[in-house]
């Protein structure tokens, strides 16, 4: 059950009030916060349960430009968070436990404290979907990927797994096999979900080998995977497949459960925006993860930080 917003004759005396408060950390919500506190917004970012986000959880980051020679995802995350202080932004570790956007200025209860604002930025992001085999935590970020397209160049010339049977299974699938040797495709069931053409680009890619009615089992390795065990669920029979590394392609959870009722979502569960990164509720906007289903790249989530901001900045300076 949600915590209920305070009324106003129950007011904490601490009660703080910004132009902006931005709820996730990570590139879309440090981004923001740059462009924020840089145009004189005075803004709160409230971290969450994961400051940074994903990349908290994952090694080398090689695509984002300006680091020719790659960088770890947490220094990327803390270099974000450090320059976001440095332009002024006030940063709190603390999780959003409720929120009230149908009254302004929008209030913001956390744990510890109750916050107002003329404007809110949602940057929650998204979290993968799991598959729960034994050792898929153990090994997350040393061999489990959740994104082929981060990941992929990590793995060339090895044999690895993709787990899922979707569209988007088969686009990492087809795509990995730029680097890799093999692509087993692990799927629970006899045909794929994918759309027919997804399916026959599959199928014609040599490189791509089909587990149908199979489940993955344990992932074991040392430093990083080594080998998957996975089973026939139509005779029980499991093998071992040795292999580099598994992309676990079995889609996102939208980080939005404490929004529902606040705003509008899609057909999916994310954020529905509208004029760019507006939501339907004036003065609350989104950007990251959290509305792109698409992308899902920290470049991009910053991009979407970057341009949440200045509609921000726009909305604030239209209202007074």
């Amino acid at each position: 059950m949600q915590a209920e917003i305070r009324s106003d004759n129950k007011k904490p005396e601490t009660r703080k009030k910004f132009d902006v408060i931005i709820i996730g950390a990570g590139p879309a919500g440090y981004t923001a916060a740059i462009y924020t506190s840089r145009a004189k917004r005075e803004t709160l970012i409230i971290s969450g349960i994961l400051p940074g986000g994903q990349l908290m959880l994952t090694t080398e980051v090689e695509n984002f430009p300006g680091f020719a020679k790659g960088i770890m995802g947490p220094e990327l995350m803390t270099t974000m968070r450090e320059q976001a202080e440095r332009m002024g932004t006030t940063i709190i570790d603390d999780e959003v436990v409720n929120v009230d956007f149908r009254h302004k200025p929008f209030k913001i209860l956390t744990y510890s404290e109750e916050y107002e604002a003329d404007a809110v930025i949602i940057a929650t992001g998204a979290t993968p979907r799991k598959i729960g085999a034994k050792g898929e935590q153990e090994f997350s970020a040393r061999g489990v990927s959740y994104c082929a397209t981060c990941d992929g160049p990590f793995f060339k010339n090895q044999d690895i797994v993709v787990a899922g049977g979707g569209d988007s299974a088969m686009e990492e699938a087809i795509f990995l096999t730029k680097f890799a040797n093999k692509v087993h495709v692990i799927h629970r069931k006899d045909k794929l979900r994918a759309s027919k053409v997804m399916q026959d680009r599959a199928f014609e890619n040599q490189k791509i080998q089909f587990h149908w009615n199979t489940v993955i089992e344990e992932i074991k390795g040392n430093q990083k995977v080594n080998q998957i065990t996975v089973k026939d669920t139509s005779t029980n029979a499991v093998k071992t497949l040795e292999v580099g590394g598994l992309f676990v392609a079995i889609g996102h959870e939208p980080n939005t459960k404490l929004f529902q009722g606040q705003i509008d979502f899609d057909a999916n569960g994310y954020i529905a925006l509208k004029n760019h990164t507006q939501t339907n509720v004036e003065g609350v906007f989104a950007a990251g993860d959290v509305h792109d289903h698409r992308y899902r790249q920290a470049i991009t989530a910053a991009a979407f930080g970057c341009m949440a901001a200045i509609d921000v900045d726009k909305y604030l300076a239209e209202r007074k």
